[in-house]
């Protein structure tokens, strides 16, 4: 039981950086990114997401604010979604070929 007149406060703690917030928020929506900008909606929005991951955790080091996990976060989200466009566009590549070679044969 806390005494009157004793209120429980809080020890003060750095503040987030908003970068770091930033980053990893945008390295989710990249994923949906797609629907309003089909071609290149995501990409934009991830390398975005890398970026500001990237600014946030140099800030965070320099001032020593919290949020070095939502910075790393975004910044993964950000690598793991561009690196899966690039297997897409691989793919397409590959799927393109394949038809061509499907339809018309190979020739030489």
């Amino acid at each position: 039981m806390v005494p009157p007149g004793l209120a429980y406060t809080s020890a003060a703690s750095a503040p987030i950086n908003a970068e770091a917030i930033a980053s990893f928020v945008l390295g989710i929506v990249s994923f949906v990114a797609h629907v309003p900008i089909p071609v290149i909606g995501g990409f934009v929005v991830a390398v975005i997401a890398v970026i500001t991951g990237y600014q946030a955790r140099q800030t965070i080091r320099r001032t020593g604010e919290r949020g070095m996990g939502f910075a790393t976060a975004g910044m993964i989200i950000g690598i793991v979604h561009l690196a899966l466009l690039v297997l897409f566009v691989i793919g397409v590549i590959f799927a393109i070929f394949a038809f061509g070679i499907m339809m018309f044969g190979f020739h030489r």
